[in-house]
């Protein structure tokens, strides 16, 4: 029996329906002179919010797989926009590259002021990567909890930093929570919604360890469900996944850059300065489902997430 339906109110989801028709709070603030970290910015939200931070003055750093793509739009945003702009490439499907980053990270001598994990994938069958887990919770869901792993002392001794997941509302399709003796779906029947929605869980709830770790030391993670908007999520799932996404999922969606703006709210607005820990659709507080929340699977996640990479050594 599902431990968590229990805990379901209706409310926050007719909530959650009302609020995916706002639009999102604006900042106008200047970022100028902020040292901005954003993986996957080579097409849709993330590029859209790489654009918007550097047209306010960000210095930025990406962290993405295609080289070629990446060196284009840094060229194009120096001289566009007049600021700096680093890079590294990492494929997320391989654990190897994550460290490599994490390290190179850690080891940076100026201060993060903001961290913007976008990159994530969409996967309509169970796929394993050559380190033996599943696609989708690997790059959702390890490859940043990794990354933040890495970087908690130096963000805690720097008193200051804003840490933002690209989550999803499709968190909520793990009805059943986090299997944590079958994360990598050997004993259950994978669907991509159902590998979607725990590896979005699995990053709320490490939103939850992390908010813990940080407070009282200016450091704060929060998540945002960027709302219906037109990315590359799922292109990989051939010819009858891309057309139904087309014909039914893209006819109704906006514009990236209406999440571009809700990510640089947040990442900037002195409104939000304080809010650690918390799930907003768009710019929009929200309360997640009742899996999303359970504490307690939380720090095992947190355990079992460590052992599974490593991170004990």
């Amino acid at each position: 029996m599902n431990k968590y339906l229990k805990e379901y109110e209706w409310s926050n989801i007719g909530a959650m329906m009302k609020n995916d028709k706002k639009d999102p709070l604006i900042c106008n603030d200047s970022c100028a002179n902020k040292f901005v970290i954003i993986s996957g910015t080579t097409s849709g939200i993330g590029y859209e919010t790489a654009k918007i931070y550097a047209s306010k003055g960000a210095n930025l750093l990406f962290i993405n797989r295609n080289e070629e793509k990446t060196i284009k739009q840094c060229d194009q945003f120096k001289k566009d926009f007049n600021v700096s702009c680093k890079y590294l490439i990492a494929d997320y499907t391989k654990l190897s590259d994550i460290f490599e980053v994490g390290k190179k990270l850690r080891d940076l001598d100026e201060n993060i002021d903001i961290i913007i994990h976008n990159a994530g994938v969409y996967q309509t069958k169970r796929v394993l990567t050559d380190d033996g887990f599943e696609k989708v919770f690997q790059v959702n869901y390890l490859s940043s909890f990794i990354l933040n792993y890495m970087l908690k002392d130096k963000l805690a001794k720097q008193e200051k930093c804003r840490i933002i997941y690209v989550n999803s509302e499709g968190h909520r399709f793990a009805i059943a929570g986090i299997r944590l003796d079958d994360l990598d779906w050997k004993k259950h029947h994978y669907t991509g919604l159902k590998g979607y929605g725990v590896a979005k869980t699995a990053q709320l709830l490490s939103m939850t360890t992390f908010s813990k770790y940080y407070e009282g030391t200016g450091v704060t993670i929060n998540a945002m469900h960027p709302g219906n908007v037109k990315s590359n999520m799922g292109e990989n799932n051939g010819k009858l996944y891309r057309a139904f996404k087309h014909k039914f999922v893209l006819s109704s969606a906006r514009p990236a850059e209406i999440s571009a703006k809700a990510l640089y709210y947040l990442g900037v607005s002195k409104d939000v300065e304080n809010e650690n820990g918390n799930f907003f659709n768009l710019t929009t507080k929200e309360i997640p489902a009742p899996h999303a929340l359970d504490e307690d699977m939380a720090w095992k996640l947190w355990d079992k997430t460590k052992l599974m990479v490593g991170l004990e050594q």
